[in-house]
């Protein structure tokens, strides 16, 4: 027996470690107890995969950048950005070979849909496409990418180890939260951003290991990074009770922009999908190369940026480009700022439409700043109002846009807090958050992340009814038993038909199968004994008109407010072209409603 033989019978045989150690756990060790050792696994994965992350993209970036001339344009920047979405799609489209845009969507419709299994190459493909976006210059955040990656490692890790699916829902969850806490080193962020973003119910039995995930990220996170708010954040000024009225003025306004983030965001998205590839690669990497070369702090993550205006040196935001000489004017810096507040969700979406892989997370942490900032600079131009604290206002900005984009004021919260170790400004961070979120869902209940599912139906959301029926599969439904009639057929037809099946409805169809009416037993009961009326009675003379269709794309809830409008129990369900493909019946849609009610129910309390 060659070497080769005996690898592969040790790895693969019924007798090896790994099959052996997998029993002895199965009989020595109960799931709830191994969960919490699995945590602690995906928390330190979790954690090195965010440090391996940031490195990457600080190499890079410190590589390509580090030699530039702050006082002039440069002219690198045309090129970086269009070689990073390069470079970037070339790996997705011919390596990959799968969509790995949206992470935060894609875990919230794993976690929604009870679907546990996330594809291996998840757990890195995410990793090397945003180094190479965000490193040469993508416009957009790590931490949607790392999310992913995280949520793939606690999927594929609870799998290796043969865990149950209820057990592997919990997993993609700590994979996310771990990702949070260890990038942000914000454990607390961590977890409340699997609750209140991708929508995991906590219950006793998830608590913990979510928990033990976060910690363990976050203290992985300290021992490599230091401890070290990541934003580094001294208050020289102290909040003041009288500056409320203003810190709700900047909570509307974050708001407001964060509505404008999310509508131009989505509507860029569904015009950048028309185009075939190669032209829309074109289009978004020649408008972010220019946008880039005018307004150099959209170059990558922007965390630089923040540094800077929390530091209160907001002059060093116009070095490297075309502003450099304006940096000392007021109405100067202004004005660049709020071109950067318009044109980021331009060059986010771009980055990503053009093959690029990244996030909002820092693009609303970094547009939040900017506007926290503005609005405190400002009011130095304006007499009636008192100045406000730059450094203060930015931090609150931060809060505020992130609260707004994500529909998620409690992490906006939590994180901002963590992130910079503002702790001393909690109570206007809470403010900020809660009027900006109360801003945005005035005009939009979605947020960026859900958007995309509820346009597709496929939204699970705390609403149990809702969330029930978002998970019916109406295909599955479906009963294709009834016996089709054609309208040329007689009533002798029809009565043999009933002979031959068990339905009291019989779908009638023309020859391209379209459905074109329905022929109801009740309606026939009368005629059916009188074998004289057989053959002078035609089918298109005795069926009827079916009060609803049912379009086999049609949403669960709009289904069954269908059947509450008609009051029928049994209605066709067609395709887009009007074809017949059987029908659904109401009593079977409940049947199936309470199985997956009653298994729901007995995973968040099991």
């Amino acid at each position: 027996m060659n070497i080769i033989t005996r690898l592969h019978k040790c790895l693969h045989g019924k007798n090896n470690i790994y099959h052996r150690t997998l029993l002895w756990r199965e009989k020595h060790v109960q799931e709830k107890h191994f969960l919490l050792f699995v945590s602690f696994l995906v928390g330190i994965c979790t954690a090195a995969s965010a440090i391996v992350l940031k490195q990457m993209i600080h190499l890079v970036q410190s590589l390509l950048t580090g030699h530039m001339n702050i006082s002039q344009a440069n002219y690198l920047y045309l090129l970086y950005p269009i070689l990073g979405i390069l470079l970037a799609g070339l790996f997705v489209k011919y390596i990959v070979r799968d969509d790995i845009s949206h992470g935060v969507t894609k875990v919230l419709y794993a976690i929604s849909q009870r679907k546990s299994r996330i594809k291996t190459h998840n757990t890195y493909s995410s990793l090397v496409a945003s180094s190479l976006t965000i490193g040469l210059g993508g416009s957009v955040g790590a931490e949607a990418p790392i999310v992913l990656t995280g949520a793939a490692i606690g999927s594929n890790l609870g799998r290796l180890f043969r865990l149950e699916h209820k057990t592997l829902m919990l997993l993609v969850g700590c994979g996310a939260a771990g990702a949070v806490a260890g990038i942000f080193k914000a454990p607390i962020a961590g977890l409340v951003f699997v609750i209140e973003v991708l929508m995991l119910d906590l219950t006793m039995t998830s608590v913990m290991p979510l928990l033990i995930t976060s910690v363990t990220a976050a203290t992985v996170a300290y021992i490599f990074n230091g401890t070290e708010a990541m934003f580094k954040f001294s208050q020289t000024e102290s909040f003041l009770i009288s500056r409320i009225p203003y810190v709700l003025i900047l909570g509307i306004l974050c708001g407001l922009l964060s509505l404008y983030v999310t509508r131009v965001m989505n509507r860029l998205e569904g015009i950048l999908k028309k185009f075939p590839y190669h032209k829309k690669f074109i289009i978004c990497a020649l408008t972010l190369s220019l946008l880039i070369f005018l307004l150099p702090p959209l170059y990558g993550e922007g965390y630089d940026t923040i540094r800077i205006l929390l530091n209160g040196q907001y002059a060093e935001t116009m070095n490297r480009s075309l502003f450099y000489p304006f940096r000392d004017n007021i109405a100067g810096v202004l004005l660049f700022m709020l071109l950067i507040l318009l044109s980021k969700v331009f060059a986010s979406t771009v980055t990503n439409g053009g093959g690029g892989c990244g996030g909002v997370f820092a693009p609303s942490l970094y547009m939040g700043c900017i506007l926290g900032f503005t609005f405190a600079h400002s009011s130095t131009l304006i007499d009636f109002i008192p100045n406000l604290s730059e450094k203060n206002f930015a931090l609150l900005g931060m809060a505020g846009v992130m609260s707004g984009i994500m529909h998620a004021p409690l992490t906006g919260v939590f994180l901002i807090a963590e992130l910079t170790g503002g702790y001393d400004l909690f109570l206007p961070l809470m403010i900020v958050s809660i009027s900006s979120y109360l801003t945005i869902l005035a005009f939009e209940p979605h947020s960026i992340y859900t958007m995309r599912l509820a346009q597709k139906g496929e939204l699970l959301t705390h609403h149990k009814d809702r969330a029930v029926l978002t998970l019916l599969n109406l295909q599955s439904l479906i009963e294709k038993e009834f016996e089709t009639l054609r309208p040329e057929q007689t009533l002798g037809d029809v009565v043999r038909a009933i002979s031959r099946n068990r339905r009291n409805a019989f779908p009638v169809t023309d020859s391209d199968n379209r459905l074109i009416g329905v022929v109801q037993l009740d309606n026939i009961r009368n005629i059916m004994f009188r074998p004289e009326l057989y053959d002078r009675f035609k089918v298109s003379k005795i069926m009827i008109s079916v009060p609803a269709r049912i379009d086999i794309n049609m949403q669960m809830d709009r289904v069954m407010q269908t059947f509450d409008d008609t009051k029928a129990w049994n209605l066709p369900v067609v395709d887009a072209d009007g074809r017949y493909l059987g029908f659904l019946s109401k009593s079977k849609i409940f049947n199936s409603y309470r199985e997956i009610l009653v298994d729901t129910l007995s995973t968040e309390y099991s």
